[in-house]
């Protein structure tokens, strides 16, 4: 079995949601309180909680609680190892069609 990272695991993980992803586009445009963001997204308070800590634990969002409020804000996270991956699989996935590609010419030339 092919081990990953688990920092992959975690960031995939978190990202795999798109109510996370969509946490992070708003909170791309500005920080926002947890109770803010439960009411843009139409969820529950412990159901952002649960949101926000995934996000959390993966690095791309941090919190502060300022008073009686959770302010969260984008993490330090940049994905660089995320995206060097995509890469990676997309380069793979683009010499597998450049093979079939040049197979099939080579056979429809044979006809």
């Amino acid at each position: 079995m092919v081990q990953y990272s688990r920092r992959l695991d975690t960031a995939f993980g978190a990202l795999a949601d798109p109510t996370r992803r969509g946490i992070l586009e708003r909170l791309g445009r500005s920080d926002a309180g947890i109770t803010e963001l439960a009411d843009a997204f139409d969820i529950t308070l412990t159901g952002m909680k649960k949101h926000v800590g995934v996000l959390e634990a993966a690095g791309l969002v941090t919190t502060e609680k300022i008073g009686r409020v959770r302010r969260c804000r984008l993490g330090p996270r940049r994905l660089d190892a995320e995206t060097a991956w995509i890469d990676a699989y997309r380069r793979m996935l683009e010499g597998r069609l450049n093979r079939l590609g040049d197979f099939l010419e080579r056979t429809r030339e044979k006809q």
